[in-house]
């Protein structure tokens, strides 16, 4: 049985007129409204066996505004008792309700920055928005709840060196080898150029591994193995019996929804090792989506509830026009979709100032907070960093300090390519880096 906790009644002084298109179109909201926030749970230890499970529902009585009213709620949570807190907002749409499963509640701990394994604090609030000028949110109440890690160490000491992969031979990090299911034996996921490659551990050439006769076997010191064609590809190391595979492999969203439509190219998702998912930021449009892999109908998933669950050639899901993270895990062959922000590089030094859509920048998976952006060809002139291809919310650095500020001055660019950082893991004092290449 559950056990509702009322955690709080509260008043608005809320007095807004609101006024249509003529003079007879004119609305007053009731000054005073309440609504009651209800959580079913107040103490919550999350563990990661648990992942699937219902484990907070937050909800609240419908506000009474003296007119009907098309109000959209968020629900915020903070760190209780620390100033400056972030706020993760979560939103549940028109609904009087959210659910968070064991993940989703994990996912917002973490991302406050909780501690796993140790209890914390929470300030839960309801945002009622009742158009992009006018929101109110109610007064706080509290939740303690536990996080898990939730994060996997996959690494292994092996890497993939050579003039076809990303950092040629030993010019950076190799692309690196994780672990799978099968002791021994590792995989990469890289995308190659013509040229070769050989397989070394440590980044070093103590322990390094060709195949001399390019037949799937490995030999100490061997000759570096060809690649013919520029791609993405999934290379699999067997170190118990020296041995490979390479092949041609990709994940892909594909859709009215997507930038290429049902055509394609579609947008690539990332393997993300931490979780052991596959992920993309990205801005759909109104439409449908389906996963696929290859950038072929072979191999796809659908959902035919669009509840989350994947089935091979499932239905198509349904999206409405925003950006978001779309996170696949092809293990339990489930699926996740949510709003997000999207950082970009705008200015004249990379697209007019908006007259093409902004460089974007993807996120650091296994450090929250962090977000790269590679290989961007910057010109003469200068530069900021903003969010969703919009002015709402920019960044420049006012001094050139390497710290960011909220609509800060123009970077200077230098034209060349570039490896750009967006460091937000102390939000009061957000840096950035560029490397040239």
């Amino acid at each position: 049985m559950k056990k509702y906790i009322n955690k709080i009644l509260f008043l608005l002084a809320f007095t807004t007129i609101f006024v249509g298109c003529s003079e007879d179109d004119v609305v007053v909201i009731n000054e005073d409204f309440t609504t009651t926030v209800n959580l079913d749970n107040n103490n919550i230890v999350l563990e990661e066996a648990n992942e699937g499970v219902q484990v907070l529902t937050v909800s609240w009585t419908k506000p009474e505004f003296g007119y009907e009213a098309a109000a959209e709620y968020n629900v915020l949570f903070s760190l209780s008792g620390v100033e400056d807190s972030p706020v993760e907002s979560v939103s549940a749409g028109s609904a009087l309700e959210k659910v968070f499963m064991t993940e989703d509640l994990n996912k917002v701990l973490l991302n406050l920055g909780a501690e796993p394994g140790t209890a914390t604090n929470l300030d839960v609030m309801v945002d009622i928005i009742l158009s992009k000028q006018y929101s109110k949110a109610t007064e706080s109440t509290s939740l303690t709840a536990t996080a898990y890690s939730g994060v996997l160490d996959l690494t292994t000491p092996w890497g993939v060196v050579g003039s076809a992969t990303p950092n040629g031979w030993g010019d950076g990090p190799d692309t690196p080898f994780y672990k799978t299911a099968e002791a021994g034996v590792h995989v990469a996921y890289i995308n190659m150029i013509v040229g070769e490659w050989k397989i070394r551990r440590d980044n070093d050439w103590a322990v390094n591994y060709g195949s001399d006769n390019n037949d799937g076997t490995l030999q100490q010191d061997g000759g570096n193995i060809p690649v013919d064609e520029a791609g993405s590809y999934k290379i699999t190391f067997d170190e118990n019996n020296l041995t490979y595979t390479i092949e041609k492999y990709s994940w892909g969203l594909v859709g009215s929804a997507t930038p290429g439509g049902w055509d394609g190219p579609d947008v690539p998702l990332m393997y993300d090792s931490c979780s052991d998912t596959w992920r993309a930021v990205v801005k759909l449009n109104d439409g449908e989506w389906k996963i696929r892999q290859n950038n072929d109908w072979a191999v796809n998933y659908g959902s035919d509830g669009a509840d989350g669950t994947l089935q091979a050639s499932g239905g198509n899901i349904p999206v409405t026009l925003g950006y978001y993270e779309v996170i696949v895990d092809f293990n339990k062959l489930t699926y996740s979709i949510e709003k997000t922000s999207v950082y970009g590089v705008v200015g004249s030094g990379y697209n007019d100032w908006g007259a093409t859509p902004d460089f974007p920048f993807t996120p650091d998976y296994c450090n929250e907070g962090i977000y790269y952006a590679n290989n961007v060809t910057l010109l003469d002139g200068e530069i900021k960093f903003r969010v969703n291809n919009d002015w709402g919310v920019n960044y420049g650095d006012t001094g050139l300090d390497g710290i960011l500020e909220q609509d800060g001055d123009n970077i200077p660019s230098t034209a060349g390519t570039y490896d750009i950082m967006l460091d937000f893991t102390n939000p009061s004092v957000p840096t950035y880096t560029l490397t040239a290449k």
